[in-house]
C-alpha cells in the first residue's frame, strides 16, 4: 500500500507539475496504475505460503488426494485472489476521497479488473515461487522480479514513445496489461485521454492476460508437483 500513500502524500504536487504538460490528470492515472499493481502484486506475494505448506509437508499431503493438482493451485491462486481483492474497495474509496471520478458503471469495471489482475498476480508468483527452495528465498528475490515491473507498466509512467529496448521489456511484463486494462475501462468514452494512455483494447489485454494465467498456471503447477516428488 506504499504507492498509495506516496500518491496522496504528494498527489497535488504531482498534477501540478505534470499534468499540465500530459494533457490529462496525472492523479488520476496514476491511481489506476497502483490499483492494478497492488492487487497483482499482493497475490503474487500471497502465494509464498506455498513454499510454507511445503516446508511443512502440507504439501504432500493435499497433493496424494484425488483431487487434480491443477484444481488444487487454483484454488489456492483463488484464495489468495479474494484476500487481496479485498484491497480493491479500499483503493476505489482512497481515489474517490482524492478527487478522482467514479461512477456506477466505471465501478463494476475496476472490479472486474480487480479479480483478473488479482489471478494473474497468483499465477505469476506460482511459476516463479515452483523453482525456488525456500521462503526466504522467495521474499527475497520476488521483490526484484516486480518492482522492474512498476516502470515496465507503466505505473507511474506513461509507456508510449519508449526506446526499442525498454518496449520490447514492457511487453514481456505480466503487470503492463493488467495496467492498460483498468486505464482502458476507466478512460472508454474518453477518446481524448484514451488514445493517450491506453496501448491495447480491453479484449486484447483480456486475451494476453488469459493466455498468461493459463501457461503460468500449467508450467507452474508442473513445476511445484515435480519438485515434491523429488524431495
Amino acid at each position: 500500500m506504499l504507492p498509495i500513500l506516496f500518491v496522496g502524500l504528494l498527489g497535488e504536487g504531482l498534477q501540478a507539475t505534470l499534468g499540465s504538460s500530459l494533457g490529462y490528470n496525472y492523479l488520476t492515472f496514476v491511481i489506476l496504475g497502483v490499483f492494478a499493481q497492488t492487487l497483482f502484486q499482493s497475490t503474487a506475494l500471497g502465494i509464498v505460503s506455498l513454499i510454507e505448506d511445503r516446508e511443512n509437508d502440507f504439501t504432500q499431503e493435499i497433493f496424494i488426494s484425488p483431487i487434480s493438482r491443477y484444481s488444487l493451485v487454483f484454488g489456492k491462486i483463488l484464495g489468495e485472489s479474494m484476500v487481496a481483492f479485498s484491497q480493491a474497495v479500499v483503493i476505489i474509496a482512497f481515489g474517490a476521497i482524492i478527487g478522482v471520478q467514479l461512477n456506477w458503471v466505471t465501478i463494476p469495471g475496476l472490479l472486474f479488473v480487480a479479480l483478473v489482475s488479482c489471478l494473474l498476480g497468483g499465477a505469476f508468483g506460482l511459476i516463479l515461487l515452483a523453482t525456488m527452495g525456500s521462503q526466504r528465498a522467495a521474499n527475497q528475490i520476488l521483490p526484484f522480479l516486480i518492482i522492474p515491473q512498476l516502470i515496465l507498466a507503466g505505473v507511474f509512467n506513461p509507456l508510449k514513445g519508449l526506446p526499442i529496448y525498454l518496449d520490447l521489456a514492457s511487453r514481456i511484463a505480466p503487470l503492463r496489461y493488467a495496467v492498460d486494462l483498468t486505464r482502458a475501462i476507466y478512460y472508454q468514452g474518453q477518446p481524448a485521454v484514451y488514445n493517450k494512455v491506453v496501448l491495447l483494447s480491453p479484449g486484447i489485454n483480456l486475451l494476453i492476460m488469459t493466455v498468461m494465467f493459463v501457461v503460468f498456471l500449467v508450467i507452474g503447477t508442473t513445476l511445484f508437483v515435480r519438485s515434491e516428488r523429488n524431495k
